[in-house]
């Protein structure tokens, strides 16, 4: 009998760490199925993490009717979890990540998986690399392949806000002039995030091209405005060099709108199906 992802209610809790707590949701694999791994979501950016909720929480339960344990965690500085988001650190994420995936562990004594969202993707490339790190595979969702642009995007909010407010404010607050701020130990409000500039600096420096990981086979989904569409030229660039240092990467494409950056709320069940039937073949 197929289960039902909306009958799997997650489970919430905070898990303590040196730097306050973090809010976590753990969705337990639907109990008439045979546990087949352990899933740890790494949530996008900013608001993208808002925006995201719906998609993330879709497709957490149909990975646990599938048989999946997930663990949604909110990092540092992010959502419910303890600290400010202006406090909040590269290093310090990926220390949340490896307390989360011991969580994992110790809870169901299963192989533990990425999955990342946007920036949070490139969170998971980085923390994969690591040795002691020991990852079955990943999930990258319309993963941010340059830290640079990304963050470029991420300083346009505040200049588009601040231009609507004086229209004569351009020239001062082009990216140019918010990078010098950040590059002198600034933080910066940008669209009611305080971002810092050891954090901003950081993402600035990453390029998932340089994050290759080798230890597992990654599942790669970028979403197209329509099914024709290839991937893009950045993205393509990334995989093609991935493969020539033997990265194991399988990449499929999703029609649909970009949720994580969507006026209202959406939905992408398209994506959710894919996902989950990759992930469950592969296993």
């Amino acid at each position: 009998m197929k289960t039902d992802p909306g009958s799997i209610h997650a489970e919430p809790f905070f898990l303590q760490t040196d730097l306050g707590q973090r809010f976590c949701l753990f969705h337990k694999p639907h109990s008439d199925k045979e546990c087949r791994g352990t899933i740890l979501y790494i949530h996008p950016f900013g608001e993208e993490m808002n925006k995201s909720r719906r998609m993330a929480a879709l497709q957490a339960r149909a990975f646990a009717a599938a048989g999946f344990g997930v663990l949604q965690v909110d990092l540092y500085g992010c959502g419910d979890s303890s600290g400010d988001f202006s406090d909040a650190g590269w290093t310090i994420w990926k220390q949340d990540l490896a307390l989360a995936r011991c969580w994992l562990e110790n809870r169901i004594s299963v192989p533990v998986s990425l999955w990342g969202l946007r920036l949070g993707a490139l969170l998971a490339l980085d923390f994969a690399r690591s040795e002691t790190n020991l990852i079955d595979r990943m999930i990258l969702w319309q993963p941010v392949v340059n830290g640079q642009s990304f963050l470029n995007q991420f300083l346009r909010l505040k200049m588009a806000n601040e231009m609507l407010a004086d229209p004569s404010t351009e020239k001062a607050t082009g990216t140019n002039s918010m990078r010098q701020r950040l590059a002198n130990g600034e933080t910066l409000e940008v669209a009611g995030y305080e971002l810092a500039s050891d954090l901003a600096l950081t993402i600035d420096s990453l390029k998932a091209i340089d994050l290759a990981v080798r230890k597992c086979i990654i599942h790669w989904f970028e979403i197209v405005s329509e099914p024709s569409r290839p991937i893009s030229p950045a993205a393509a660039r990334v995989v093609g060099e991935w493969k020539r240092k033997g990265v194991e990467v399988d990449v499929r494409l999703i029609a649909c709108s970009p949720f994580w950056a969507t006026q209202e709320i959406s939905e992408c069940p398209g994506l959710i199906t894919a996902t989950t039937d990759a992930f469950t073949i592969a296993t």
